[in-house]
């Protein structure tokens, strides 16, 4: 079945910070949104509390450490990001314990209509407000890493940058993406980190580019990049190397990873 996309992704970003998405506006994402492939709204979500400091959390209930977002200021925003309706919509929190951020992912929130991202700080937010959300948008609670940020901002400028490189147009070389570590599909490279790459001069402190590389023989050359390829996923990621299926490596891709000290060939291929 082909893959469709939305004629411009729509993404609302809700954020006490809204000067950390600045980035938004230049390199690709910038070109993108000027282009009209995607559409990108940062909110303020003070916007929506109500008191004189415009609070936007509280102490926990059940006593602990730091302070907990309210539910009342996200709940109103959601209600404004929705609107009369919310069909194709749903609502990204990032967060620690949320499901890995991969690039299929990426792939699949490329594809939809409308993205809502909520920024939370300190304790996190609430757990009522996403139980009241699942009742009216699908709501995904994500990760980019184990490991914890001050906040959502630098996670959900990650993931919007792996999800609009995807979009049809936004890149100037539509190859390119197919052919990035993780990039998916079913060509030469699928499961294996990118090799390394090269440009001009061809020698450069003593340090030569592979003559294959200068040879004109394509086959060689694509021979070579899957070698440095695989090396690479095994030295770096001997994880993905082990999840590769056994039919995915030829003779001489055996032979790569054995010079490299890999076991294959149905062995375990941890390192």
């Amino acid at each position: 079945m082909a893959v469709t996309w939305a004629e411009a992704v729509k993404i609302d970003v809700i954020t006490i910070f809204p000067g950390y998405f600045s980035p938004l506006q230049v390199s690709l994402l910038g070109k993108a949104a000027d282009r009209g492939l995607i559409e990108v709204a940062v909110h303020d979500l003070r916007a929506w509390a109500h008191d004189v400091h415009k609070s936007v959390d509280d102490t926990p209930f059940g006593g602990g450490p730091g302070m907990v977002m309210s539910p009342v200021p996200w709940g109103e925003a959601l209600d404004a990001m929705l609107g009369s309706g919310s069909p194709g919509t749903r609502l990204i929190l990032p967060a620690p314990a949320g499901v890995p951020f991969r690039q299929e992912t990426a792939a699949t929130y490329s594809r939809m209509a409308h993205l809502v991202f909520a920024c939370g700080r300190y304790e996190g937010i609430d757990a009522r407000f996403a139980e009241e959300a699942r009742t009216r948008v699908p709501v995904d609670e994500v990760s980019v890493g184990d490991y914890v940020l001050s906040g959502g901002e630098p996670a959900v400028l990650v993931m919007i940058d792996a999800i609009a490189r995807l979009l049809p147009g936004v890149l100037g070389n539509a190859a390119s993406a197919p052919d990035d570590s993780f990039g998916g599909g079913d060509g030469p490279m699928a499961g294996l980190l990118e090799g390394p790459v090269f440009t001009r001069p061809r020698v450069w402190r003593g340090r030569e580019v592979p003559p294959v590389l200068l040879s004109g023989d394509h086959a060689a050359i694509a021979r070579w990049r899957r070698d440095e390829a695989l090396r690479r996923t095994a030295a770096l990621r001997p994880d993905l190397m082990a999840a590769l299926p056994a039919e995915a490596l030829d003779g001489r891709d055996r032979q790569v990873l054995q010079e490299a000290g890999f076991p294959v060939s149905g062995e375990d291929m941890a390192h």
